[in-house]
């Protein structure tokens, strides 16, 4: 012990020198010491961290105002290696006010200044904590061709890497583009490994949803696509991933660009090749994939036929996956499964759900929401699900532990998976309720984040989907009338809807629950009668019209409660919002209309034919009337239906 103490004390002393000479007005002493702090702290995170607790980078960053091109050299170095892969030694390097500094190396005369600024800034440039550049501004734009156009390789490659860092918009993509940016950056195509490189991420960025620049991309004589094509072969992993995800970029921006059979094909092999480099490339190459397939049900199918399932499988089973190649890999399965039952069968009979359900208590927050994902995906099969295979309390439990996650991306994940796991089937929402689910579930009803509050909905409405009445008066009594009449009318349209879309379930199909929508003096349904008088989407007509509808196959009162809703002033009709929804251009909207109607108008009702009055006198029934050749099939169909119930009280006005 006593020795390791003396060589802590020594190491420490030692440390406190160098800081010292580091300050020294001696510029010998001074370089020294610039080259030995940039030695120690190369590929050293430790020595990083160590020398940024001393307070060793504003006097490193200090340097820069030297004279001496030797020690701005060294100086630009070592800022550089304390920002390298190291968000801690960026944000020091940031706080120190290196960056102007170095920005205004980038002109000297000494074409070794220059070099070691540039290499500093891309250092800075691969973290998310390097400054954002504005392209709309003219000086930025100026700035950024004449990084462009130096013959410097480093400087070309801080331009683009700027490029990569801060191009975000729509509009900043469409300014570089008219700057003649996408130009530069495709000659440099034809430039070395750095500036291909380089060229290949910045093109992807400013392509990325930019029809424009695609367009563009793609007309350049066909050299450029053909050029990033040829880079798919190249011989440096790196390079043909980079092209791959150019490609990736154009075809998802385009997809008339890139409709050869060919390239998805030799995508979707490449990829899954890159996955087996050990390094950066590996880790990146499953993000790149997941890009490629998602939402893109030919080219799920083509890799799954390239065995897509089994060799990320092989992958997920070595040990030691570093964290971001475990969260890629899931995520990849988890698009691989979105949409092809082949998949999902093929996933479950190599037994993967038991790495996947491991994976929800992983230490990593990224992890376990792609564990979710990818669960959720999975549990989209009807057939699977019906066979219990997601109902083993080992995925349940878990996964309702999750709604507790400290990281809001977890919750929401694990929302979406149990939202899966509880439609339709009764012993699935019995288990998620007796581990405390619904409990929490209405709590995150309750969340200020619209996105938790919506999903939190979402799980709730399939709990309640055919559920039993026990189970829906489980809910409700949980949830609480007021509390889903206030979220019936809450300030976001897609939670609003997910409300209605709950209370749909819950009227569907037993009269008791419909007695539930007069409860407290009718709060819900007058909830629901103020948010269709003002649905700023089709999606709320939708569902509250069905609500109605339900309610409306009940008896006398609750079809006079409907009435009532849809006519609150006499004479109003002409500002009825189910004449609108009659007009919608939306079929289903159309559609829920006129069942609502249809249920109103049962012949065998006593009060059926003082409504149909009514309906007409409100112009209802003449709108109905011009509906009778709807090109909506469905629509067409319910017309006929409450044609027929029309004439039934006919009086010759018809």
């Amino acid at each position: 012990m006593p020795t390791s103490a003396s060589a802590s004390s020594s190491h420490h002393r030692t440390s406190s020198d160098l800081l010292v000479r580091l300050s020294s007005t001696d510029p010998e002493v001074k370089l020294r010491a610039l080259r030995e702090v940039k030695n120690q702290i190369i590929g050293n995170r430790t020595k990083k961290l160590y020398f940024l607790k001393l307070g060793a980078v504003p006097v490193v960053a200090a340097a820069l105002d030297s004279s001496q091109a030797e020690l701005l050299v060294q100086s630009a170095a070592a800022l550089g290696s304390f920002a390298c892969g190291f968000d801690a030694g960026v944000r020091a390097v940031l706080d120190a006010g290196a960056f102007p500094n170095l920005i205004a190396h980038l002109s000297h005369p000494d074409e070794k200044v220059v070099d070691a600024g540039a290499r500093s800034l891309r250092m800075i440039y691969q973290s998310k904590l390097a400054p954002k550049y504005d392209f709309l501004r003219e000086k930025n734009m100026d700035f950024i061709l004449s990084l462009l156009n130096s013959e410097n390789e480093t400087v070309t490659g801080l331009g683009a890497s700027i490029i990569i860092h801060s191009c975000e918009t729509v509009a900043e993509q469409k300014a570089l583009c008219h700057a003649g940016v996408l130009t530069k950056l495709i000659n440099l195509l034809e430039g070395t490994l750095s500036q291909k490189d380089a060229s290949l991420e910045s093109l992807a960025a400013i392509i990325k949803n930019n029809e424009e620049a695609a367009s563009k991309f793609v007309s350049e004589s066909g050299r450029a696509l053909s050029s990033v094509v040829d880079l798919t072969k190249d011989r440096y992993p790196r390079t043909r991933l980079l092209a791959c995800m150019c490609l990736i970029a154009v075809r998802n921006t385009s997809p008339c660009s890139l409709q050869d059979i060919g390239i998805k094909t030799k995508l979707v092999y490449l990829l899954l090749e890159l996955l087996d480099d050990p390094g950066q490339v590996g880790e990146e190459a499953s993000f790149v994939f997941s890009s490629l397939i998602s939402e893109k049900e030919d080219l799920q199918k083509l890799a799954f036929e390239a065995n897509a399932i089994d060799k990320l499988y092989d992958h997920l089973q070595k040990d030691s996956l570093c964290p971001r190649r475990f969260q890629g890999e899931l995520l990849a399965l988890a698009e691989l499964c979105s949409k092809l039952e082949a998949c999902r069968s093929r996933f479950l009979s190599l037994k993967a759900l038991d790495l996947v359900t491991e994976a929800l208590t992983n230490d990593n927050a990224y992890i376990r929401t792609a564990a979710c994902m990818c669960l959720r995906s999975v549990s989209r099969s009807l057939k699977n699900l019906s066979a219990g295979s997601f109902t083993n309390e080992v995925i349940v439990t878990p996964l309702v532990w999750l709604l507790y996650d400290p990281s809001t991306s977890v919750q929401v994940a694990a929302l979406g998976a149990l939202s899966n796991i509880v439609v339709d089937f009764t012993t699935h929402k019995s288990k998620v309720i007796k581990c405390g689910g619904l409990k929490r579930l209405v709590q995150l009803s309750k969340s200020m984040d619209p996105t938790l509050r919506l999903n939190a909905l979402w799980a709730l409405k399939n709990l309640m989907f055919l559920a039993d009445n026990m189970c829906k008066e489980g809910i409700l009594s949980e949830l609480t009338t007021p509390l889903l009449s206030s979220l019936i009318c809450d300030s976001e349209p897609s939670v609003q809807e997910q409300a209605l879309a709950l209370v749909r379930n819950f009227v569907d199909g037993s009269i008791n629950s419909v007695e539930h929508m007069f409860a407290e003096d009718g709060i819900m349904l007058n909830a629901i009668g103020r948010q269709l008088h003002s649905a700023s989407k089709a999606g709320i007509g939708i569902q509250g019209m069905y609500v109605l509808s339900n309610i409306a196959s009940g008896n006398e009162f609750h079809k006079e409660a409907v009435m009532h809703q849809l006519f609150p002033q006499a004479n109003d009709g002409a500002h009825s919002f189910i004449l609108k929804f009659l007009q919608s251009n939306d079929n289903q909207l159309r559609t829920a209309a006129v069942w609502g109607i249809i249920n109103l108008t049962v012949p065998s009702s006593p009060g059926a034919s003082s409504r149909v009055a009514k309906l007409r006198n409100a112009g209802i029934v003449s709108q109905v009337k011009t509906m009778v050749n709807d090109p909506c099939v469905d629509v067409k169909l319910r017309v006929r239906t409450a044609l027929g119930q029309f004439m039934t009280f006919s009086d010759g006005s018809m």
